[in-house]
């Protein structure tokens, strides 16, 4: 059940309104690798129905340039998410995410609904992939199990206000009470090897605060941020674009390593440095990150 996009590139992924197919008729043009296509908190209770058919008809009939689909349902805790998946998968989504995840049974529940929406609508097995969003204290104290709780979870996600609310704490701008969160949950997503996704930053008067957050999170080893404004795309992905030195390093690591496989050798140095097989993956994702930034035109 293998799904060959569960590991695809995931910098930014913007947020829209399916209340609103003005939002979501063409997001692609501002090029976020996913857009979140949101039947939750973004939609009112009396339009949830509306929003609905408005995705149905977008999965159906927009191409999207190649941009993953996330559809983001409402929580486990209505009568509301059965429904979302049955419309999301029967419109041709990528992903779901699940709100307020808090343990692996949360996410094999959807599993098993999505399984049963593949089979209903003819879509391939495993082709709908998993995303967790993780919003209070107990889901983020359980994200190895969560990331460990089905093969078809691409990553998981923190959710900065409800988060902050369950930490009873303010949101104060510096990061300061997202810290160990985000530590651990980067921590629980590589040892499970999936991804891990930094929150929404909603001050779009405060660019300046939003790229240096952006430039911590990259540090501690995010594979990306949410987003809200398609302003905040760029800011992203040229802090997510790899510098140049560190493209020729890692062209050289990937063509030694192939290289020096092939022969039985399995510790070498590449300027000074010693390698190994270990730093095969890390050069494949700065050669990817070049790619999708066109700062890489080689052959890799």
């Amino acid at each position: 059940m293998s799904n060959p996009n569960k590991y695809r590139l995931r910098r930014t992924m913007m947020f829209l309104n399916c209340q609103k197919p003005s939002l979501i008729k063409d997001p692609y043009v501002y090029k976020p690798d996913s857009i979140m296509l949101d039947l939750e908190d973004a939609v009112a209770e009396r339009e949830k129905d509306a929003a609905r058919y408005s995705l149905y008809h977008a999965l159906q009939e927009i191409d999207y340039r190649g941009v993953e689909r996330v559809v983001r349902i409402n929580g486990l805790d209505t009568n509301l998410w059965r429904e979302d998946i049955r419309c999301a998968v029967a419109g041709g989504c990528d992903s779901i995410r699940i709100p307020k995840t808090e343990t692996a049974d949360d996410v094999r529940t959807v599993e098993y609904a999505i399984a049963e929406a593949e089979r209903e609508f003819n879509r391939p097995e495993g082709s709908v992939l998993i995303m967790a969003a993780l919003e209070s204290a107990r889901g983020v104290i359980n994200a190895m199990s969560i990331c460990d709780s089905s093969e078809r979870l691409f990553g998981i996600a923190l959710s900065g206000g409800d988060y902050s609310k369950d930490l009873q704490v303010p949101i104060s701008g510096t990061g300061v009470e997202f810290m160990g969160a985000r530590q651990h949950m980067v921590i629980a997503a590589r040892a499970a090897k999936v991804q891990c996704f930094d929150t929404v930053w909603t001050n779009l008067d405060d660019m300046e605060g939003f790229r240096k957050e952006t430039e911590i999170i990259h540090a501690m080893g995010f594979d990306g941020k949410s987003i809200v404004n398609p302003r905040q795309i760029p800011v992203v992905h040229e802090i997510y674009t790899p510098s140049e030195k560190s493209v020729i390093f890692a062209e050289k690591v990937i063509k030694e390593i192939d290289t020096k496989k092939a022969q039985g050798i399995g510790v070498f140095t590449v300027d000074g440095k010693m390698i190994d097989i270990a730093f095969y993956d890390g050069a494949k994702r700065t050669i990817a990150l070049a790619k999708a930034s066109g700062v890489y035109k080689g052959d890799l």
